[in-house]
């Protein structure tokens, strides 16, 4: 691994990150303030956002980031789960903790994962990992959400490669030396399985084709020079070119830009989340957690 220090640094600046929004999402904040304050950080350590934060709140699992006018405000009863990624030179540091009342739920999913990262060395299978990950929230009362997992970490690809399951799949291949994770255990009191739901307001780069239209030119470009095959907010590029709502539908039709749905838990169950990043070997190097 050539470029082994720049995921370390990259997990390093996550975590501190994660931790500092940690301490700034207090009830009564805007998820405006909150996102932008944590991305204003992420800059402000030396590193890249590697997708958009995450801010998803009680039974919205996944994909939430806020718009460009979002008014949403945490409450004291949300359980907020927030999901930083950093890059540097396109390698990834991912991790998410959970914060709200619900203690018992939010320590089944950070169990589950200091659970898996035993399990996380070079030469052990994959299902391993999710079998901890089952057996540490099924547990405690709570089920595993089966229909999300943890994922390879690639140069500039934020899923690449493997799949860590959060419960025992049955997959024997094995971890391998020099491999880049992520595990992150999400833990419900609800059906353990989760629906699509509204826009994320978080976009990818899905493929370079012509348009016609102006603005949706500006729009491509932006996004080719400053984001790759990452995730993105559209908030941050409407930040830099006004007015083009328009010009997101066009090219999302177009099949230039994918829109990631909000994940949704099907029964409604409250959900938490935790996550680590890892560079595999006979002792893995857990690169976002902070001492």
């Amino acid at each position: 691994m050539e470029n082994k220090q720049d995921w370390i640094d990259a997990g390093r600046i996550a975590g501190e990150v994660l931790q500092y929004g940690k301490n700034i999402a207090v009830p009564g904040i805007k998820l405006l303030e909150l996102a932008e304050k944590i991305e204003d950080k992420i800059y402000a350590l030396g590193g890249l956002p590697a997708f958009p934060v995450n801010l998803s709140i009680n039974y919205i699992a996944a994909h939430y980031t806020p718009t460009i006018n979002d008014e949403l405000i945490l409450k004291e009863e949300d359980i907020l789960k927030i999901d930083v990624g950093v890059h540097i030179n396109g390698a990834i540091g991912d991790n998410a903790l959970t914060i709200g009342p619900n203690k018992e739920l939010i320590k089944a999913s950070r169990d589950a994962l200091n659970a898996a990262l035993k399990e996380a060395y070079a030469g052990n299978e994959v299902r391993m990992i999710g079998k901890a990950i089952q057996e540490t929230i099924q547990s405690m009362g709570f089920a595993p959400i089966k229909n999300l997992s943890g994922h390879g970490l690639g140069d500039h690809v934020i899923h690449s490669g493997k799949t860590i399951p959060n419960y025992d799949n049955g997959d024997t291949s094995v971890l391998n030396e020099g491999d880049t994770i992520a595990i992150e255990p999400f833990a419900t009191d609800g059906d353990g399985l989760v629906v699509e739901g509204g826009s994320s307001n978080i976009y990818r780069l899905e493929k370079m084709k012509p348009t016609r239209n102006p603005t949706s030119r500006k729009v491509l470009k932006f996004v080719t020079e400053n984001y790759q095959t990452l995730p993105f907010a559209k908030r941050w590029v409407e930040n830099k070119i006004p007015n083009s709502g328009l010009a997101f539908i066009l090219l999302q039709r177009e099949g230039s830009l994918h829109l990631y749905p909000q994940l949704r838990e099907r029964a409604k169950g409250m959900v938490s989340q935790a996550e680590h990043s890892l560079i595999i070997g006979d002792k893995s190097i857990v690169t976002t957690k902070i001492e």
